[in-house]
This record gives C-alpha cells, structure tokens and sequence, in this order.
C-alpha cells in the first residue's frame, strides 16, 4: 500500500499517463520520458516522502526513490495500467516541441537499452569475479564439474547478450521485443560460429585492416563471419533497423495475416543484412572505439584515472554515467579488460567514507539517521541516497568526496589496474583479480587506492567539516528561550524530563496500533493516544521543527533537546492535508498547551482512517530511557511521558 499511494502521487507529480511517452527504472531512479516536462509539478514531486530528489537529465526526468526503486515502479504499472513491454504513449500531439539534444537522445537510448539488464549483468558478474577470486586462492579447480558449471551461471549473460540486448533494444526502438531477441539469438547461432574456423573460400580486403576471410556465401554474396558472442553495438543497430522493417510491414500486411507474416518477412530481410552488411561494420566500429579510448588511456594512465575518478559522480548526479557504459561493455568484449570500471571503482567507497565523517561529525539526528542506509548502499555501489540525501546538500561532503576518488583513481591509472567483469560495491573486489594471472599488482594498488579513498573521504569531512545544521555556530543565532512564568512542566534536578499529553483521549500502548514501524519503535520510544477531540497542543515548552506538508506530523524540539514527533492517525498522509488545520509554522516558538494544529476527527473517521496518534521520543537513544504513564485516559497537558536522561 506504501508503494501504490506514492505510485499514485508520482503518477500524478509527473502530468498523469496522458503526459508519459516512455518509463524505466535502474538502481534508484524512474525514468520518465515525458511529452512536456512544464506539465510535471517538480517541487511537489521533491516534497513527497519515499522521494529523494527530482533531475532533468540527458532528456530524460529522473524521480529518484532510492533501494525500493523495482517496488516503485512496479506500483506504478499498476495504477497507471500501463504495459513494461510497450511505450505508455505513442501520441505526440502534446508534445513541447523542445528539441532534445543528440547527448540527450544518446543517453536516453542507453539507459533504455541497458536499464533493463543492469541487475543481472551486475550479478552475473559478481558470479565470474568469485570464480576468479576462487580459483587464484586454489580454492577451486577450473577442471571440476562445481567450476563448469558456475562458469556457465556466470558467464551465460554475457555470452549471450546480444539476445537480451535484442530484446531490450526492440523494446526500446518500439518493436516487438521477440523479434529482436530472434536476431540476437541468429548472431550467436552456434553452426555459424564454427564454419570459421575451416579453409576459407577467398579473403576480402587482402593486406588491410579489415582483411577478412570468407568461408559462406549469401546467394553469391560474401559473408564475413565473426564473433558476435559478447558485442553489443551490432544486435542494437540491427534492433534499430529490425524495428523499422517490422514497422513497414506492419502497414502494409492485412490485419488477418500480419501476426506471422510480419515477422516472417522481418526475420527474413533483417538477418541477412545484419550478417551481410550491419554486423561486420559495427563490429570494426566497436574495434576502433575500443583502440580510440586505449589510446587515450595510454597517453596518460594517472591523469585519466583522476579524470574519471573525480568527476565519476558528478556524472551520476546528472545520469550522464549511461553514455561511458556501452564504453565499458565494448572493452570487456573486445579487449576482455575494462580500465574504465576500475578507475570509477573506488568512488562508491569515498562517498561512504564522507558518510561516514557526516554521521560521526553532524549533531542532528536526522543526519544521522539518514547517513545509515546511504552507507549501506553504498557499500554495494548504489551512491544516489548517499549523494541527494547527504553530501550534495551539505556541499563540502561532495566536493571532498569527489577529491578523494580522484585521488585513488590517479592511483588505480597509474597501476594499470582493470576490471576483467562488470560489477560495482563491495563485489566489484572479485572483479578486479585477473582469470588468468590471478592477485597480482595491479590488484593489490586497486585495493591500497580503494582503502584510501575510504579514509581520505572520511577524514577530508570530519577535519575540514561543513555547515552542520545542528553546529553551535546556528544554535547561537536561533532566539533565546522564553522563560515561562506559568509553565506546566520542567526539568526536574533529577535530569528527568516531563512531556505532557499533546491532546485529550484514550491511551494505548505503541505495541498495539496497526503501523509496524511505530509499534517496532524503530522511530523511537513513546506512547499513542486515540484522540476525543480534534486539537493537538504543544507538549513541551520549544520550538517547532516541522510541520508536514500535509499537516498531519508535526516535529517539536524542547529546550532540553528532547525532540518529539506526533504523527495524527495512520496512513493519514494520504488525506494531503483535508481535513486538518495548522496554526503555527517552522521555527515557531510554542509553549506547553498551545494549540498547534486542528483537525476534523468525525471526517477521517468517516474516510476510513484509524486515529490513533502516536507520540514518539525520536531522538530515544540520547537517553536511558523513556518511559510513558499507566494511565488509560489523558487530558492535555497532564503527564504524559518521562524521559530520564
């Protein structure tokens, strides 16, 4: 239900399915192709909970949601009734007339093409970089029948990727994707691949680059037989060319015919040409890419790999990372090594090191909060919760973050260290052990530089440090406390601290209530309430952290530092504000029983909403302990929680 509410406003955040051409999704971020971006209401789509933050990027608009991105959007399909498999939208009539630029329409197709794989070719090569890592500690002998088979796990993917790719690219050209897998799977058809390897007829080309023997004939014409195992630029031109032919038929093929006949005749023209014509040039095309970008790299290891090092998130920032990985896939492919992957490697972990001198370093308790999960991620190579919801913000965590990649890939460039597998995190180690020289140098400066990137990144952070939101420095600057005359509860010299009762009503115990992240205090410890009346009153003498959006949580912060959530109802959020009624703002001054917010108890009850309010402790692990009344009914203002420092 999580999932499809925030669906439901992203859905509506981006204009509705009537403003939706295209969508996809990778590690952490749905990939809109919209028909007019003006129509999107961008600053609600950044107000919503479950979204870290809103890009405009390579002509795609990218809503980031972070790990549960798949849940996401799958709840999005849903409620859109929208197919994967097929474009939303095929209608352009309200389209904005913007011309989208060709780096744009370059990493549109890419993350089209590629999205769709990611997870799996990151898995599978995980699979060949343990085996790799297994077989150089002798763990594993590449003769048994365990290696065999796991080598096919690990390598099936890749073997075969130009039917996955001529699925995802027939997709993303608007062809139907069967087809396109048809044509990737005739590429790597083994008979074909073995007629090479006999006494060839004549040779093409005799004493040039492109010499090529020629062992078949396609009615007369020279067939030059390659490798196609592995390539990646040749299934998607022939996808892209496969699309249009399906599309030509598809007009001119009677209705009651057209669903064999249309792809007999595509299959029947596409092949051949692919094997004849699109194959062999595409294939020298990705050979001259790949001795272009090894020719750069050879003028200077340490400056490349501080370039790709240090500027690797700010590619990610803006999805702009899409248009190295054909890059990528071409070396793995054609020269069974990536510098690239390696000199990127090291990235991921001086992000979490910066993380990490943010959570050791900030005072504020979201901070905090926050910096746990984008830690996690990133150790497995997912950086965006770490970058939107951490470093960005604060500036100089991302600036010194950026250094220390830099850093460690100038290291990683000047040892020639390679990727042998795609793969990211933590279980891109594996990945950097050669199949067939095993732990080498270049290995161990990968992990040195990776080990340092940690490290620079943290300390970078902690010692230079940033504008804490929570630093003394805006402690000083905020008003000073109104001591009141009259007020209800204080401080006691036991270093206890009193919380009154925010509203009048039946008390029930957090284990209770239907929500399981209050009942598991997991946003800390407290008490709920299922209210009498519709008004919640200041509990505390404070300030006002927050108000939602949708006025249903507000967040207060006493002048002892005990911060406090109370969160009216449950799944109320969804209600955006209908109903309630709030009377004070951010950064407004309450004292015990002042009214903070309003809200018609009878109408969520008749919506079908539960009422039960809990009242959290949120910053619980400051203290020992926080311990609520026994009391089955409360007024405002009575005792309500004891916090005990």
């Amino acid at each position: 239900m999580k999932h499809e509410q925030l669906a439901k406003d992203i859905l509506s955040g981006v204009g509705g399915k009537q403003n939706i051409n295209s969508v996809v999704h990778c590690a952490t971020r749905l990939r809109f192709k919209l028909k007019n971006d003006n129509n999107a209401k961008t600053d609600e789509l950044k107000n919503l909970p479950g979204v870290i933050t809103v890009m405009q990027s390579g002509g795609q608009y990218q809503v980031v949601v972070g790990n549960e991105v798949s849940d996401v959007y799958k709840a999005l399909l849903q409620v859109g009734n929208m197919n994967a498999d097929e474009p939303v939208s095929s209608d352009d009539s309200e389209y904005s007339g913007k011309k989208e630029s060709l780096l744009g329409q370059f990493i549109d197709l890419i993350s089209g093409v590629f999205t769709p794989i990611l997870g799996l070719l990151a898995a599978t090569g995980m699979i060949k970089g343990f085996l790799s890592m297994f077989t150089s500690l002798e763990w594993l002998d590449p003769a048994s029948g365990t290696y065999q088979l796991l080598n096919a796990a690990g390598d099936c993917l890749f073997y075969f990727f130009p039917i996955f790719l001529g699925y995802t690219a027939m997709k993303k050209f608007g062809g139907s994707p069967f087809l396109g897998m048809a044509i990737g799977a005739s590429l790597v058809y083994p008979t074909l691949s073995g007629l090479s390897g006999g006494e060839p007829l004549y040779t093409l080309f005799a004493g040039t680059l492109f010499e090529s023997p020629i062992h078949i004939t396609f009615l007369g014409i020279p067939v030059i037989l390659m490798s196609y195992s592995s390539s990646v630029i040749p299934i998607i031109i022939a996808a892209y060319f496969g699309a249009k032919v399906e599309a030509f038929f598809k007009k001119i093929i009677p209705s009651v015919v057209r669903t064999f006949l249309t792809p007999f005749f595509t299959i029947l023209i596409v092949v051949p040409v692919t094997f004849l014509l699109i194959g062999p040039i595409a294939t020298w095309a990705s050979q001259l890419i790949g001795a272009g970008v090894s020719g750069i790299y050879d003028l200077s290891p340490l400056v490349t790999g501080i370039v790709v090092g240090g500027l690797w998130q700010v590619l990610v920032i803006f999805g702009l990372h899409w248009g190295i990985v054909p890059i990528m896939l071409l070396n793995l492919s054609t020269l069974k090594a990536d510098p690239i992957l390696a000199m990127m490697f090291a990235a991921s972990f001086a992000q979490i090191g910066a993380v990490l001198g943010v959570m050791l370093k900030t005072k504020n308790t979201k901070l905090k909060s926050l910096g746990v999960p984008a830690f996690v991620s990133g150790i497995f190579g997912v950086t965006e919760p770490a970058i939107y919801g951490l470093t960005l913000p604060l500036k100089k965590p991302f600036i010194m973050s950026c250094i220390a990649s830099a850093t460690a890939g100038g290291i990683i460039g000047f040892a020639g260290s390679k990727m042998f597998v795609f793969a990211s995190g933590i279980f891109g180690v594996p990945a950097l052990i050669s199949p067939t020289e095993g732990i080498n140098y270049e290995f161990w400066m990968a992990m040195i530089a990776t080990i340092i990137a940690f490290v620079l990144g943290f300390v970078l952070v902690y010692f230079v440090g940033f504008k804490d939101p929570a630093n003394p420095e805006a402690a000083k600057q905020a008003p000073e406390p109104v001591k009141e005359e009259k007020a209800a509860l204080e401080p006691n010299p036991n270093n206890r601290y009193e919380i009154a009762s925010p509203m009048t009503g039946e008390v029930v115990p957090l284990q209770e209530i239907n929500d399981a992240t209050f009942a598991g205090e997991h946003m800390g410890k407290g008490i709920a309430i299922r209210p009498t009346s519709g008004r919640v009153v200041s509990p505390i003498n404070g300030v006002v952290q927050t108000i939602y959006r949708t006025k249903h949580a507000i967040g207060l912060v006493d002048d002892q530092g005990v911060e406090i959530l109370i969160h009216i109802g449950q799944d109320t959020v969804q209600l955006k504000g209908q109903h309630f009624t709030a009377h004070v703002k951010d950064g407004d001054r309450v004292s015990v029983g002042d009214l903070i917010v309003e809200f018609d108890l009878q109408a969520i009850i008749e919506a079908g909403y539960e009422t039960v309010t809990p009242i959290i402790v949120t910053n619980t692990a400051d203290y020992l302990d926080v311990v609520a009344t026994t009391s089955r009914e409360v007024q405002e203002k009575d005792k309500l929680v004891t916090v005990i420092g």
